[in-house]
């Protein structure tokens, strides 16, 4: 039986999966876990976000496992973790958990993207693929959200607040230095797309 991993995957077009079903409810979510993050119930977002980490892992495998890869599924799972980080970015900071020009910076490189996949989409070309530094990236703010929550959960008094919370701000640098990074590797790969249309 060949490795799911290595093995070719067909990729659908249908709507209704599993894994996207699951998806969308880890989109739905998203809003909730924003509002505990805002509303100071963080143990409450804490929990919300690990079942919303699980769904992701599990609706990856349930789609390759049972050969439900869909064009829309692929969509989804981008979508959904640019939203989680820029939602809970927003709360964080309303909460004054994480300084605004944080979730600028963020915000930023996504609408420089999200303007250059409309003009591609403009011009007949799909999404560009995922490049390993940009998951990277997302992965490291993910796991930064989190250490930021963690820090102000655990009671004062111990190291342990204080190393939740730098290992939280760390990780949200370098997550977004690899962010902007991946965004410039992006931008280049548009530009070189249009330049090869005019040729």
């Amino acid at each position: 039986m060949p490795d799911l991993e290595t093995r070719s995957v067909e990729v659908s077009r249908h709507v209704w999966t599993v894994p996207n079903f699951i998806s969308f409810l880890r989109i739905a979510s998203i809003p909730v876990i924003a509002w505990l993050i805002a509303s100071n119930h963080l143990l409450w977002s804490l929990l919300l976000m690990a079942l919303s980490g699980i769904s992701d892992g599990v609706d990856g495998y349930v789609a390759r496992r049972f050969d439900q890869v869909s064009v829309l599924g692929q969509i989804l799972d981008p979508i959904a973790d640019r939203l989680l980080i820029i939602c809970s970015c927003i709360a964080l900071a309303v909460a004054h958990l994480l300084p605004w020009w944080i979730l600028i910076v963020i915000c930023c490189r996504d609408f420089v993207i999200g303007i250059e996949v409309l003009i591609l989409a403009n011009k007949g070309y799909g999404p560009l693929p995922v490049h390993f530094v940009g998951k990277v990236g997302t992965f490291v703010i993910l796991v930064a959200i989190p250490c930021l929550i963690i820090s102000h959960v655990i009671p004062a008094g111990s190291l342990a607040p204080l190393s939740f919370y730098c290992f939280g701000m760390a990780s949200c640098y370098w997550g977004i230095g690899l962010y902007w990074m991946a965004g410039l590797v992006y931008i280049a790969q548009g530009m070189s797309l249009m330049k090869k249309r005019k040729h």
